[in-house]
């Protein structure tokens, strides 16, 4: 039985399918010649003069921008190579759809080598995130079932409730002892690491049904290294994707050595949750013997270990990913939405009305809260379009496709820049402008009256069956957060 996700991408996929034929029909009417792959523009010829640009300029920090400035110079479509490693370049809608059109059943991305050296060389498993294929394909069915689906939702949705509600009572506490004055309350903080560790928290409480208690006043020195982990292991990530890691963990090369500490620090800190998890769900079973009442949701790890469908070496490595990726992909998003809702309070004030509205009328109820409140997933939207955390989702072709007229040979990597695409007038009306109206319907309708492509607008997580799998956890971290702040 195919899942939500997939009959949506195939019913998608089909509708595409009849407005690209008839886009190319119109093409070969008007007697275009496909032009060849070599004509597409081209960022700087030697891939590795490029690479050595790149790290004397530090352009690995500001990747987006040079994207964006590489589209304003060179159009909608251009090659660039980094090292030996060739890949085109592309951002509007129109081509998106093309690209997705040909991503096949087991849609291919880049594989992160480092990622993969450093599994390899440690002994560890790979995740779903680093795998291709049937095997691929198999374990994400499965992992679906657990995190993606509207079922799953409902079941850890109160988990992530409780976690905001208490970050926000921690927050109205530092806003009283700050009081200055009669009924002059402020707070000054620098909200990253506090954000941080919310997202650590919920992430955990998800993964673990188990609060690990980030919001004491001293934090176990243990989670506060997580996060430096995490935060080192996406920063050395992206250099490392373009030199051959495996040559540099033979030579210890610096660089080389701080990205496997960080995901060692990882590895370490999920394996203790891990263990902790499972001695719990062993005395839930053992209570459970002596006819004692259970609980009927065990977090994710639990759910898993209990189905018993993937080995536990495979759980152990699908959680710990989990883990990695569900911190940045939450705190970051959070800062520049409140940073965003700071600067607008006309925004901010319609937002604040719509929430107290709908929490007056759930009953306590987060699901409920949050869709009588469809202007706080607006705000999401709006600020994931403004500052995606991953600015690029990739496909290989599974057959030749023409984009901008340009000939792509199948396995080409091709990827879609978000950060330029979300920032582009040709794309959004006033693109630089923080609103989240625009993913009202009346915005919606605005696109459609200016004649807009309104599909593949919005990839913050990706698309389709290889779209991020702790999107749905992500997303209602984000929106219960700002929901109760």
């Amino acid at each position: 039985m195919l899942n939500a996700t997939v009959r949506q991408s195939i019913c998608l996929r089909r509708s595409l399918s009849v407005t690209v034929a008839s886009q190319g029909s119109e093409a070969v009417d008007r007697g275009r010649q496909v032009r060849g792959f070599e004509e597409i523009p081209l960022n700087g010829r030697n891939g590795y003069i490029n690479l050595l640009r790149f790290w004397k300029e530090d352009r690995f920090r500001s990747l987006h921008k040079h994207m964006e400035r590489s589209f304003k110079t060179l159009g909608p479509i251009y090659r660039e190579r980094l090292g030996s490693q060739e890949m085109v370049n592309i951002m509007l809608p129109a081509d998106i759809s093309e690209l997705f059109l040909a991503e096949g059943l087991h849609p291919r991305r880049m594989t992160l080598q480092p990622w993969a050296v450093h599994r390899d060389t440690r002994q560890h498993c790979r995740g779903i995130f680093l795998k291709n294929g049937p095997e691929w394909r198999a374990e994400r069915l499965l992992l679906n079932r657990e995190v993606m689906l509207n079922s799953a939702v409902q079941s850890y949705l109160p988990l992530m409730d409780d976690v905001a509600r208490d970050f926000c009572l921690q927050l109205r506490r530092r806003v009283e002892m700050g009081r200055r004055g009669e009924g002059n309350q402020s707070l000054t903080l620098d909200p990253s690491p506090d954000l941080f560790r919310f997202a650590l928290e919920s992430i955990c409480n998800v993964l673990y049904c188990e609060r690990i208690g980030l919001f004491s006043p001293s934090p176990s020195l243990e989670s506060q290294r997580f996060i430096w982990a995490v935060e080192q292991m996406l920063a050395t990530t992206t250099p490392l994707l373009y030199l051959p890691a495996g040559l540099l963990n033979r030579l210890r090369a610096p660089l080389w050595m701080r990205h496997a500490t960080a995901w060692d620090l990882i590895f370490s800190h999920a394996e203790v949750r891990i263990q902790k998890g499972l001695q719990q769900m062993q005395s839930k079973q053992r209570a459970g013997s002596d006819g004692q009442s259970r609980e009927t949701y065990s977090g994710v790890l639990g759910q898993l270990m209990e189905k018993r469908q993937l080995s536990l070496e495979l759980i152990k490595a699908n959680i710990t990913e989990l883990m990695a990726g569900g911190v940045d992909t939450t705190a970051v998003p959070l800062q520049f939405a409140l940073f965003e809702l700071a600067r607008n309070p006309s925004i901010q004030e319609r937002v604040r009305k719509q929430v107290q509205s709908s929490w007056a009328t759930a009953g306590g109820d987060p699901q409920k809260a949050l869709k009588q409140a469809p202007l706080i997933k607006c705000t999401m939207k709006e600020i994931l379009r403004l500052y995606p955390v991953g600015i690029t989702v990739q496909r290989y072709p599974i057959r030749d496709i023409i984009i901008q007229n340009y000939h792509i040979p199948a396995g080409t990597l091709v990827q879609v820049c978000l950060y330029p695409m979300g920032r582009s007038n040709d794309i959004f009306w006033e693109a630089e402008r923080f609103e989240p109206a625009r993913w009202e319907k009346s915005g919606q309708k605005r696109l459609e009256e200016e004649g807009s492509n309104s599909t593949f607008r919005s990839l913050p997580f990706g698309f389709g069956v290889r779209q991020c799998v702790g999107r749905r956890i992500a997303e209602n971290e984000i929106q219960l957060l700002l929901f109760h702040v």
